[in-house]
């Protein structure tokens, strides 16, 4: 097929899958070692993304998909939203199903929000959603539905609390089955299937564990099970929209929200680093595209992008003008690219600016065409860490990771991403000039920070004063 168009009469239906805290290392098309034939066939029948960037933690990433803003110019740079906090996405700032809303989609939601809830206006439903079943935090245990406390699992706006006891996986996919059955295939349709998998706590159903008999470490081979039930998950998906005759019309984009965390059994080998750095293995996704309009498939595409281009791109594949009209955000059009396999438009990307210590995630770096600068500290979990297939856990000291914040606090580190991807040959001592041309861009963006959002918990939050259950209305 020929690139997707205005001209084109009919837009695809549009699958975007985000899969929680899976690590580079985690998926059958980076690793052979893990079993997922059903992303696998999705990937290499599209195009693997192998330069797409996310942020290093869950909410300012999800914001990104959302908004087309980078966390930084909304208040969103420091740690992610917690359950207590006064805070959501900006409500001035349009969400990605709103915009394909208008260009006529029916727009729905599966999983995770983690985007904000103290009052309706922040929630998925009126933010462009047509409908919404999954919950509104950072995680949950996978089968009570509970986190600190309160239970949390939606349906629209009603508590779902008859799923309580069953494995969240099958209910989202239940739910995406019922979406795409009793959709009118002749609308395009927007599905957003946040997938709970792999976040801590670390569960699965022990048929998925089982088929991982060669991992000693247990923890390790659960995370295994975990993306394979996933990866079953997708698989049914794609049944179903064969089943409904959409299949051919579907495009999907799939992607991490962040990188794998080694602490919870997510790897990211060999690039560096995990979640909560802004090293490549924190913020580099695994992820691909695959579905009409891709004049070129089954290749890797090298090009830089960013997790605030999807924004653009996909309402461009929608049929709408690019950039969309009022958005005034950071993301550029990548679907020329994509569908070509020609250069990329974007030829910079900052990975994170945060004031506010301590920088967890990481204070502050830029990539400027293959130059990496990361100025200070990168954040938690900065070594290289090989999958735990042994029976010994990680040692990850505190201690270390403070000591190595104190080393780095006011230094540079400067790569060259092409030629050491892994971020092994620190170049600042021998590039000053490329330091300071990097440090000049840096402190561009940095002018244009908005302040994080960054407030105490607010006591009214509490699933005791909402009937058991994290609630909208305190805020």
């Amino acid at each position: 097929m020929g690139i997707i168009s205005a001209v084109n009469s009919k837009p695809p239906h549009i699958v975007f899958i985000v899969a929680d805290d899976l690590g580079w290392n985690d998926v059958g098309f980076n690793n052979p070692h893990m079993i997922t034939p059903h992303i696998d066939k999705l990937a290499g029948e599209g195009v693997i993304l192998n330069q797409s960037y996310v942020q290093p933690l869950c909410s300012p990433s999800r914001h990104s998909f959302m908004t087309g803003y980078y966390p930084f110019h909304a208040g969103l740079q420091h740690r992610v939203i917690m359950p207590g906090q006064a805070v959501c996405s900006p409500l001035n700032m349009q969400f990605l199903p709103k915009y394909l809303k208008e260009l006529g989609y029916a727009t729905h939601m599966v999983g995770k929000w983690h985007l904000g809830f103290c009052k309706w206006e922040c929630t998925p439903t009126h933010r462009g959603f047509d409908s919404f079943f999954g919950y509104y935090n950072a995680q949950e245990d996978y089968y009570t539905h509970d986190w600190e406390g309160g239970y949390d699992l939606r349906q629209n706006e009603r508590l779902a609390t008859e799923f309580n006891g069953t494995y969240s996986l099958y209910s989202y996919d239940k739910a995406a089955a019922d979406i795409i059955l009793k959709h009118n295939a002749s609308q395009p349709l927007f599905l957003y299937m946040a997938f709970q998998n792999v976040h801590d706590p670390i569960e699965v159903p022990k048929k998925f564990e089982d088929m991982y008999p060669d991992i000693q470490n247990e923890g390790r081979r659960k995370f295994s099970g975990m993306v394979t039930a996933l990866d079953e998950a997708v698989g049914n998906i794609t049944n179903k929209l064969a089943q409904k005759g959409m299949m051919d019309d579907t495009l999907f984009v799939f992607t991490a929200d962040n990188g794998g965390w080694p602490l919870y059994y997510g790897n990211n080998y060999p690039l560096r680093g995990a979640k909560f750095t802004i090293y490549e293995g924190g913020t580099r996704a695994a992820g691909f595209v695959r579905g009409p309009g891709l004049n070129v498939t089954g290749k890797r595409f090298d090009g830089l992008m960013h997790a605030v281009d999807w924004l653009p791109t996909l309402v461009s594949v929608g049929g709408g003008s690019s950039p969309p009209a009022g958005y005034k955000g950071d993301g550029v059009n990548m679907w020329p690219a994509l569908s070509q396999l020609s250069t990329s438009p974007r030829t910079e990307l900052v990975y994170n600016i945060d004031d506010l210590f301590p920088y967890e995630e990481g204070h502050a770096a830029i990539r400027v065409g293959n130059y990496k600068l990361i100025d200070g500290y990168p954040g938690l979990y900065p070594d290289w860490y090989k999958p735990q297939t042994e029976e010994s856990d990680y040692s990850i000291s505190e201690i270390d990771a403070e000591q190595f914040e104190r080393n780095l606090a006011s230094k540079y580190q400067l790569y060259n991403l092409k030629d050491d991807p892994t971020e092994h040959n620190d170049l600042s001592s021998k590039e000053p000039d490329i330091v300071s041309k990097l440090a000049a861009r840096l402190k561009y963006y940095h002018d244009t920070m908005v302040p994080a959002n960054y407030p105490l918990p607010n006591p009214f939050s509490s699933p005791k004063l909402h009937g058991g259950a994290w609630s909208p209305g305190w805020c």
